[in-house]
Order: structure tokens, then sequence, then C-alpha cells
């Protein structure tokens, strides 16, 4: 998988998405935000991905969005009319707003393994993801506070369904940082690991048990949750009869059964 921003390897249904930009600690300028989106597209296109790692090359997980990409709004003072000058700047946070969604929108799971910097845009982008793992050392801040900005795409919207409300208008209100253990304490990551390499081997061995479930089942799980968190319980009961009445009966199914009576591991297609 040949990408300019990002590395991306895929083994046993497994996907590896890395940040490639180590020299600049993984921030992203635009051209790396849009091929963010081209490579969860891919991703949710890829039958043979059943799983996502998301992680980061070199010393960081991802600093977020290159400064430079921020002052870059500056050129739509050149539009006149002040309509459409905000009309074209509401247009630009859309697109970067629907780069985040793309991880949302990827029907495989996304497990985000994170040390060190995740600041800024990082903590939007791991928002947005399934689950998120960390080392003892990593950190964590809504750094926009601090730049003068109202955090835009992804974070005050999707945090507070991750940790306390509280929490989260503590962070916002501050930009102070979270480290690991922290982290791990309000259950911003599900667990935090000491090494990077006890990160990734849990990662991975969490990720492996995934690739080995049924993708329907899998996909139909991901598009459930994520169906509860914006729905009432009635609404999203009702919304599950319509999923299984037309994906319950299934080869998957069939395998699955199959393979416990006897008593070996089931084999799923993409």
């Amino acid at each position: 998988m040949n990408y300019n921003f990002f590395k991306v390897t895929i083994e046993n249904h497994i996907a590896q998405v890395s940040f490639n930009r180590p020299d600049k600690a993984n921030s992203l300028h635009l051209p790396a935000w849009e091929e963010m989106r081209t490579v969860f597209n891919d991703m949710h296109d890829n039958e043979d991905v059943r799983v996502i790692v998301l992680t980061g090359e070199g010393k960081n997980f991802c600093a977020g969005i290159d400064l430079e990409t921020l002052m870059d709004i500056q050129k739509y003072n050149h539009i006149k009319c002040e309509g459409r000058k905000r009309e074209s700047l509401r247009k630009f946070i859309f697109n970067l707003q629907d780069t985040i969604t793309s991880l949302e929108n990827c029907r495989k799971p996304v497990l985000a393994a994170i040390h060190k910097a995740c600041v800024g845009g990082a903590v939007d982008i791991i928002t947005a993801c399934d689950m998120r793992y960390c080392t003892d050392d990593s950190y964590f801040a809504i750094k926009e506070i601090d730049l003068g900005l109202v955090a835009d795409i992804g974070t005050l919207q999707r945090l507070p369904n991750i940790i306390h409300p509280g929490i989260v208008s503590e962070l916002a209100y501050t930009g102070r940082k979270v480290f690991g253990p922290e982290a791990e304490k309000i259950g911003l990551v599900n667990q935090t690991f000491s090494t990077q390499e006890e990160l990734m081997n849990h990662v991975m061995k969490i990720a492996k048990m995934i690739a080995s479930k049924s993708p329907l089942c899998i996909r139909g799980t991901k598009e459930m949750l994520l169906y509860k968190r914006d729905h009432s319980v009635q609404e999203s009961l009702n919304y599950m009869t319509a999923w299984n009445a037309s994906m319950l009966i299934s080869d998957d199914l069939m395998e699955a059964f199959q393979a416990f009576m006897e008593k070996r591991e089931a084999k799923f297609e993409g």
C-alpha cells in the first residue's frame, strides 16, 4: 500500500496504519490530512482487512494539525464578500471534520496505539477510534485553547461520549496534559503500558482476536454501537431488528455453529 504520508501494511487481516512524518512529530499538513481520509476509505473497501491498528512512526504518535495548515486560513481574507469568505472557511472546516469521520465510517474497528505526544488534532482523531491504548509516557492535550481556537473537528463532540463531561470541560478549558496513567484512570484509554513494545504486543493481540471473528458480525457490531451512541435505547433496538432481519442468516453464522460443534477454529471469508 503506497501512500505519501502514511505507512500501511496488511498481514493476517490486520492493517497497521502509521502516521509517517516523524521529522515533523507526525503533524499533519493539508495533503497528509486529506490522504488520511483516502487511507481509511481504502481500508473500508479492502476485503482483506478486518481490523486496523493506528500508530505513529518515530518518537511521537501525532502532534495534530501542522501549524502551517492553521495559518493557511489567512488565504480566505482575499475574498472580498464577507458571506462568501465565511462560506469558504466553513467548507474548509467541514473538510477537516470529514477526514475524522472517515475513521468512524470505516466499517472495520480502529485501535489506536499511542506513544508520546497526542495533542490537538490527534485527540480529534483518537476520539473517532473504537479503542485507545497508550504508554505511560504518552500525553494528551486539547491544545486548541492555547492557540486561541475552539476545538472544531470532533473532540468536543465525541469526547463527552468517552469520558465524564466535567473532565472534558477541564481539559478543554485548560489545555493541560494528561499522561498515560491518568488517561487510563479517566477512561480515555482502555489500558496503559510501561513500554511501547508491551503496548504493541497487547494491541496486536486484541487485533488478532477481532480478526478471527466473523467480519460481518464485527461490521454490524460497530454500526450498532455507533448508532446507539446517537439514539435512544428504543430507537436502537428497532434498528437492531432491521439489521438482524437482513444479516442474521449468513454463511458466517453457519460456519460459527459448525466450528463450535467440531471444536475447531472458525474460518470466515472476507
